[in-house]
């Protein structure tokens, strides 16, 4: 069926050039902002005594931090070689009574807790990665990768944080007492948000602007030129159209944080990246043979297909169950291969569907997907130099394919050029009472996706008037030209 088209308009964005150098070396003072500080002044101390369960504290090994000596991140105050005169009203000791926020290891698991709103911690999306690196291939310009060593010892606390003596350093005038940090340390759930407040502080300081919807991404231009920063925790990639400013950039970087240069980026995230002139490779083939090996099908026969033809899973009560943690952790494998495989994402998310109540019948449709993946192993995506590089959008969507509610399931992909970037299969919230509904909110999700991608390439500097939407349904394509509410609309939740 010959395909339709609609347009999304949008305006131009300008974004104001930035007049200063390109790089330029940190400030005395802005390299003091980062020095350690201290809690002492701003927490008082009582000196009575609550009891807290030894049994509750936990070791802390030392190679958790690297000098503790010349960096300690907090005050060593439970030496028990030390006098008891240094544990006066001027150290960072407290009474667990006066404290708020106390961080001590549940006894069955020994596990350091606390409510934390996870969702504060900022990665990047993986459809960003796949955007910069086909930015990059479209620019010809290299991508370099480097790491962060400790990176969550930079951080800085905007909290008072507690934990409990660890065992073998425990006060001896005051065994009860609870221990101040003073800056981040490894295990506590501030502490990707605490390097990320610093890392992107130092960024903006050094004139990188931040992108304006994707707050990974750190942009500096320069006439024609442009760098590109993308953060994942402590992992970062960068690129630069003038490579002279490569060395300059990494001296910067060098000079506040304890960097590793890894050099020209090959694996990031679990995929291999292979950079070719005019040309970029991605695949996982190392990762696929990681759970090929850890699912024990290393030796397995291959398949010419990842799913039967007209493959349709059901929920079968009767069949023999299967365990539920073996299953689910294929499912997850799995879902981390649709980084570089766009043709398993539908087989993958619908055996996904059936994790509460797996059986035998399901787990061999998900071998049959190891199946493939031993017989297309060296398989991947490429990104090559293209004369354009168009945002296109395609969507599509099976109406009531999923037979356990009978809710359809929206396929969406979005090219730049001939490079695939985005890509997603994913059932639909509601049931829809016919293919015109199931194929508006595909297309509306496939908007979204579209939407996204058009304001995240405003801060490469590519601006677009209108996206092509290209799907096969006239009746959808009717509804979102005139989108106006009436007895076969107002239902669909979208």
């Amino acid at each position: 069926m010959k395909s339709s088209t609609t347009n999304v308009e949008t305006s131009n964005v300008e974004i104001p050039s930035n007049k200063e150098e390109v790089f330029h070396e940190s400030s005395e003072s802005f390299q003091e902002e980062y020095s350690s500080s201290s809690l002492n002044d701003d927490v008082q101390q009582s000196l009575e005594e609550v009891g807290v369960p030894s049994s509750n504290t936990q070791s802390i090994s030392n190679n958790m931090i690297p000098n503790v000596d010349e960096a300690s991140t907090s005050h060593n105050v439970f030496n028990e070689r030390l006098k008891d005169a240094y544990f006066d009203a001027s150290t960072s000791f407290y009474d667990p009574s006066n404290v708020h926020t106390f961080y001590q290891p549940y006894p069955h698991d020994k596990k350091w807790t606390k409510d934390h709103p996870l969702h504060k911690i900022i990665v990047a999306r993986i459809e960003a990665i796949r955007l910069f690196l086909a930015y990059a291939t479209q620019k010809d310009f290299t991508v370099f990768q480097m790491d962060v060593k400790t990176a969550f010892l930079n951080g800085i606390l905007k909290e008072e944080v507690y934990v409990g003596q660890p065992s073998g350093f425990v006060s001896k005038q005051y065994p009860d007492y609870v221990y101040a940090l003073d800056k981040a340390l490894y295990g506590l759930k501030q502490v990707p948000q605490a390097w990320y407040d610093v890392l992107s502080q130092f960024l903006i300081d050094s004139c990188f602007q931040k992108g304006s919807i994707d707050t990974t991404l750190f942009i500096k231009k320069k006439g024609k030129h442009i760098m590109l920063i993308q953060i994942y925790v402590d992992d970062i990639i960068f690129g630069l159209t003038n490579p002279k400013y490569c060395t300059k950039f990494l001296d910067l970087m060098v000079k506040c944080f304890e960097m590793s240069m890894m050099g020209e980026m090959k694996f990031f995230l679990g995929v291999q990246v292979n950079q070719f002139l005019n040309r970029i490779f991605i695949n996982q083939s190392k990762y696929i043979l990681d759970i090929l090996k850890r699912f024990r099908m290393e030796n397995c026969d291959t398949v010419p297909t990842p799913m039967v033809e007209q493959a349709k899973l059901k929920l079968d009560l009767v069949g023999k169950p299967v365990d539920h943690t073996d299953y689910r952790s294929m499912i997850g494998s799995l879902m981390y291969v649709t980084l570089s495989r766009p043709y398993i994402m539908f087989v993958t998310c619908m055996c996904a569907r059936y994790q509460a109540n797996p059986n035998e019948h399901h787990v061999s449709t998900v071998k049959r997907i190891f199946r493939y993946l031993k017989g297309t192993i060296n398989l991947g995506i490429w990104y090559s130099k293209d004369s354009v590089f168009d945002l296109t959008a395609y969507s599509d969507a099976d109406h009531a394919g999923c037979h356990l509610d009978r809710k359809s399931t929206s396929d969406i992909v979005q090219f730049l050029g001939d490079k695939l970037v985005c890509w997603s299969s994913k059932k639909q919230n509601c049931v829809s009472i016919s293919t015109a509904e199931s194929e508006y909110i595909a297309v509306s999700s496939c908007c979204a996706q579209v939407l996204w991608m058009r304001t995240q390439l405003t801060d490469y500097g590519f601006f677009y008037d209108k996206v092509p939407i290209f799907y096969d349904s006239k009746s959808a394509i009717a509804i979102s030209c005139n989108p106006v509410q009436h007895t076969r609309t107002n239902h669909i939740d979208a």
